[in-house]
């Protein structure tokens, strides 16, 4: 028979069989659920506080990730203002405008331009070549505000500016395709114009003097040649056409604002507007051949070495009286001047040359003026037939073949150095 131990030691032997059991992973007891349930919770992740994650980041900032920091609220950038062009302010002509047309009647007059002192413009170009010279607008009149913005803003202050319609524009120009544009300026003077500066390796120390150039075209071309050949001024003596007259300034093509141009003088005063010891040369279209040293030389000088000069072929005329015993006088002087061809050295800085208009030539007064300062006749020979050249085709001649000679004497020079 068996006999049951007491319950205590029956506890301690479950105990001691079921252990091995209970260590077994895997193996948990069914009751134990609050145990389960610890196991599956996930342990609790603390956060650093803000002052210990700005500490680590200072100390170590790669651990610290910015997206953990708090951000600093952005400051609004304002724009930078923009730099504010010049307004212009205009206002726009009435249905029955008579402005523009009275002041384009009266700038293409040369009385009123004198009288005034006003001068017509027209076209973006030489508008633009007038306010950038210094030129001081009055009254702009434009069809459209681009033509307008097209001008430079800063200097339109003090010009009333007024918009017409185009076709108002089209019946009072000159121009077969008008741009749209007219001003009225104060008549430039040209001490107190700024000119561009000439390079001086391109600056020809030269003054033109015009000589009763009367054809506009013509004029307006002799200062587009002048501007371009680089020369110091233009001269205009009395009985030459208005530099300032529409077709002058069309021709010339901006010329008038690179040049000073010198209008109105006087014969007795073109010395003060040269420099010291100017040679003043003077041109000749001839259809002959230029004398020669022969043919130029006196009864004596012929005698002397041998030469034959040419008889006279004069018819005889009666004993001249008193009255034009000076007039002869200052022909002679006239005829004294030595001729020479064109392309022959002749240029000496500084100097000056005249040309004269197609029909009556040079003057007797550009002759004597060469004659006292040792100037010369440059004959452009032209084929027997031809009876000149075109006044500003000789002057161009005459500009550009002085400035390849000052050149040569120039390189000359620079040569000789060079083998010193």
């Amino acid at each position: 028979m068996w006999i049951l131990p007491p319950a205590s030691k029956m506890a301690a032997l479950f105990r001691q069989a079921w252990a091995p059991l209970l260590l077994t992973p895997g193996r948990v007891s069914v009751g134990s659920r609050r145990g389960v349930r610890g196991l599956r919770r996930k342990p609790l992740r603390v956060l650093p506080s803000v002052a210990q994650a700005q500490e680590q980041q200072r100390i170590v900032p790669s651990k610290v990730k910015a997206s953990s920091l708090p951000k600093a609220p952005a400051k609004e950038r304002k724009p930078e203002p923009e730099p504010k062009e010049a307004e212009l302010r205009y206002e726009r002509a009435e249905p029955n405008e008579k402005r523009l047309s009275k002041l384009v009647t009266l700038a293409k007059s040369r009385t009123f331009r004198e009288k005034h002192g006003k001068i017509l413009l027209e076209g973006r170009r030489l508008i633009t070549d007038a306010l950038e010279a210094g030129a001081v607008p009055q009254m702009i009149f434009f069809s459209m505000m681009e033509n307008l913005k097209l001008l430079p803003a800063a200097k339109l202050k003090g010009a009333t500016l007024v918009k017409v319609k185009f076709s108002d524009i089209k019946i009072w120009s000159d121009v077969i395709t008008p741009q749209g544009l007219i001003g009225i300026f104060a008549m430039p003077h040209h001490s107190k114009m700024t000119y561009p500066e000439v390079p001086p390796e391109h600056a020809l120390p030269l003054t033109l003097i015009c000589d009763n150039i009367r054809d506009p075209g013509n004029l307006g071309t002799i200062l587009r040649s002048a501007a371009g050949a680089g020369c110091c001024s233009v001269l205009l003596v009395k009985g030459c056409v208005d530099a300032w007259e529409p077709k002058v300034l069309r021709a010339g093509m901006g010329a008038h604002f690179r040049i000073p141009i010198i209008s109105n003088v006087e014969w007795e005063l073109v010395p003060n507007y040269l420099p010291t010891k100017s040679c003043i040369h003077v041109a000749e279209s001839s259809p002959e051949r230029p004398q020669t040293e022969a043919e130029r030389a006196s009864p004596g000088q012929a005698a002397c070495r041998g030469w034959t000069p040419r008889p006279p072929n004069r018819k005889a005329q009666p004993a001249p009286s008193k009255g034009s015993q000076e007039e002869e006088e200052e022909e002679e002087e006239t005829d004294l001047l030595q001729v020479q061809p064109y392309y022959e050295p002749w240029m000496d800085a500084p100097g000056a040359i005249v040309v004269g208009g197609e029909t009556h030539g040079v003057s007797a007064e550009a002759r004597n003026l060469a004659h006292r300062s040792r100037g010369k006749q440059l004959a452009i020979p032209v084929i027997p037939g031809v009876e000149s050249l075109n006044s500003a085709m000789a002057a161009s001649v005459l500009l550009f073949e002085a400035k390849r000679q000052l050149l040569v004497k120039e390189g000359s020079a620079a040569g000789l150095q060079l083998k010193l």
